[in-house]
């Protein structure tokens, strides 16, 4: 639905009386307005101004409702909720439209009282059906999962993010490793500003800049129309779309094509998105959460990220530490996971850890963070019975850990009398690893202490094959 609006209607009859007095009815009930006196080009005008009731008259010139009805069915658009109106109060009439996915119609002359009751109903259902939906997904897993940890750093996030979500920011930037918790905080976010008011059932929609190929990208983003591409079957809403008047997570957004940056950064600024091979820039209303877990600033410098777009985004910047830096945080973390997949398993409930379990996490790196943890306790969860997790039960790497170097022992690289550049260090570090694992870059990235797409980042950074 529009903001500061019931919700859009789209007027399709020819006689300019009714359509005027539709049009000042609906509109003093508070709802945006549109209308066409024919079906020229009204697949078109749907696509600029996507109604959520369309009121339409079977007998316009040139092309009649059913066959506008017919048109969308085959077009394969997203249709909204169509009410015929017709002089024609015969069955047959009624059957052919419902088939066509009329969900009512009115016989002309119809009372306005009798319209409003019609829009109402459709209105209700509607927003009935988006609330099942949100409130579905409001208790699974994606949403159940909450922001814990009491270090500074993570009571920080949270007071910052209880105020950007009351001021309503349209966009904001979450950097940190793989693993931090950067969806997590978005969703937190994204339930700061809408669980609590009447768009309680406000979309969040998340896309993976770099999980989805070039080709297919734009599309993702900003829709299309049908025939704009070969496969371009019918007309597809992109995530902005999709996300109106509510949430869009651009994840890894440093990994994003750069002319696809400019056309972002035209959106951002523009708030209306352009689908592809449509002339029509649809106006959407969405709060932008990027993240990231490569230095963006240092990306905007080697020339991989466009500078205004980073501008842009970093309005309101949000960096979530490592959880080697907050290791106050471990084992709150590892509690509510264990608990969790113990009730999510059926399992029995594990009470906690011993002292030497609870030291040995504790002195662990966690290079994969809040994941790796996750991933642990869910192990731990199904395959162990005990009440008391001990070091015997802790996941290998953890349990076998070798102990931090002391600084007066020998430094792990030694810098020549001449100096080297620190790429150079990087660049050999990276290849023995990969040597040192046949290539398999989640390893190399195990045995350097740094997230999987941190390494990717490196790899392209360098140069290397």
């Amino acid at each position: 639905m529009t903001t500061g609006a019931k919700g859009r209607i789209f007027i399709v009859d020819d006689d300019r009386l009714i359509v005027s007095l539709l049009t000042r009815t609906l509109q003093r009930e508070g709802f945006e307005v549109m209308s066409a006196p024919d079906a020229d080009q009204l697949e078109e005008k749907i696509a600029s101004f996507p109604p959520d009731i369309l009121l339409l008259d079977i007998g316009l010139p040139g092309r009649s409702g059913l066959d506008v009805l017919a048109a969308l069915q085959e077009r394969g658009m997203e249709a909204p909720q169509a009410v015929i109106l017709t002089a024609d109060d015969t069955a047959d009439t009624a059957i052919r439209a419902m088939k066509l996915g009329a969900v009512d119609y009115l016989v002309k002359p119809f009372e306005m009282d009798k319209l409003r009751i019609v829009i109402n109903n459709i209105i209700e259902k509607e927003d009935l059906r988006r609330k099942v939906d949100y409130l579905s997904r409001l208790s699974s897993a994606v949403f159940t999962k909450k922001m814990i940890g009491e270090s500074a750093a993570m009571r920080d996030l949270r007071e910052k993010a209880e105020k950007l979500a009351g001021a309503r920011v349209s966009t904001v930037l979450i950097s940190g490793e793989s693993g931090t918790g950067k969806e997590l905080l978005a969703r937190h976010i994204h339930q700061l500003i809408y669980g609590g008011s009447e768009e309680e059932y406000a979309p969040f929609m998340a896309i993976n800049c770099a999980a989805i190929p070039d080709n297919l990208i734009e599309s993702e983003l900003f829709g299309h129309v049908k025939g704009a591409f070969t496969d371009a079957k019918s007309d597809k809403k992109g995530v902005f779309e999709l996300a109106n008047n509510g949430s869009l997570l651009l994840d890894e957004i440093g990994e994003m094509r750069p002319d696809l940056q400019s056309k972002l950064l035209r959106v951002l600024e523009e708030r209306t998105v352009r689908r592809i091979g449509g002339r029509k820039a649809v106006p959407v209303h969405v709060t932008v959460m990027a993240t990231t877990n490569i230095d963006l600033d240092r990306s905007v410098h080697e020339g991989f990220f466009r500078k205004d777009l980073y501008y842009r985004l970093s309005t309101f910047p949000f960096h979530i530490p490592p959880l080697r830096q907050r290791k106050e945080d471990i084992m709150p973390i590892a509690s509510y996971f264990v608990e969790y997949f113990c009730d999510k398993f059926q399992k029995k409930a594990i009470r906690g850890f011993s002292p030497e379990a609870e030291g040995m996490m504790l002195a662990y790196s966690w290079p994969g963070n809040v994941r790796e943890v996750r991933n642990a306790m869910e192990r731990i969860a199904v395959l162990e019975s005990a009440e008391i997790i001990t070091p015997d039960q802790l996941p290998r790497e953890v349990a076998l850990q070798k102990r931090p170097v002391d600084s007066t022992d020998q430094p792990v690289v030694i810098l020549p009398a001449d100096g080297i550049p620190l790429e150079a260090v990087e660049e050999s570090l990276i290849r023995q690893a990969l040597q040192k694992t046949d290539n398999n870059r989640a390893g190399a990235a195990r045995l350097l202490s740094i997230g999987y797409d941190a390494l990717r980042y490196r790899i392209r950074k360098l140069g290397i094959e």
